[in-house]
């Protein structure tokens, strides 16, 4: 297999979106504060009783070739992994978008909005080139730090980002309160030195 990424255009989304995303949910990180909170916050792995396939995409307005009508896309960078003519992954940054909470107003921070990377091929490196793809494309736009946001059922991406030097700098457990077939989920907030 010869992958090679390359930055595409927003016209691409649609066949982005076509690298599946979803992923099966064996076990949560559950969020445990130490001493009422006062010794800080610690995630302890638990294994689910009941399994389930968590998809990012399932519902229509969260899919890639939609989000051009939510967003100014145009500071954003498309990184797309393909093996010859086959979509196999690929990776979003965003940067400098009026009304992005996420990019917290400021304009030295990129936002890793999205990357996936087909089933069959995770675990085999394409992930790993995908981030530092995203990592120089955001260093060279003059960005000094990626934000990265995930959940805590999402174990997998976790440790991903921990083996890449992200580090965890907050934890919110209630950010999805106000969606209830996700309020379970603790939301974290990832951060890689650029």
């Amino acid at each position: 297999m010869n992958v090679q990424i390359r930055e595409v255009r927003t016209d691409c989304l649609p066949q982005y979106g076509e690298v599946p995303i979803a992923f099966r949910v064996e076990s949560v990180f559950r969020v445990v504060a130490r001493e009422g909170g006062l010794g800080g916050l610690a995630l302890r792995e638990e294994k689910l009783a009941e399994p389930y396939v968590k998809d990012y995409d399932a519902r229509d307005f969260d899919r890639p070739a939609r989000w051009g009508d939510e967003f100014d896309m145009s500071e954003w960078g498309i990184l797309m992994a393909f093996d010859g003519q086959e979509a196999v992954g690929g990776a979003i940054i965003a940067t400098r978008t009026a009304g992005l909470e996420m990019l917290e107003g400021r304009d030295d921070l990129a936002v890793l909005w999205d990357i996936r990377v087909h089933p069959d091929l995770r675990r085999s490196s394409i992930g790993s080139k995908l981030l530092h793809c995203a990592a120089d494309w955001a260093r060279e736009r003059g960005c000094t730090e990626m934000k990265i946001e995930t959940q805590n059922i999402n174990v997998a991406a976790c440790r991903f980002y921990a083996k890449h030097g992200c580090e965890l700098r907050a934890i919110d457990c209630n950010a999805y309160a106000s969606c209830p077939d996700i309020a379970h989920e603790a939301m974290l907030l990832w951060y890689l030195d650029l």
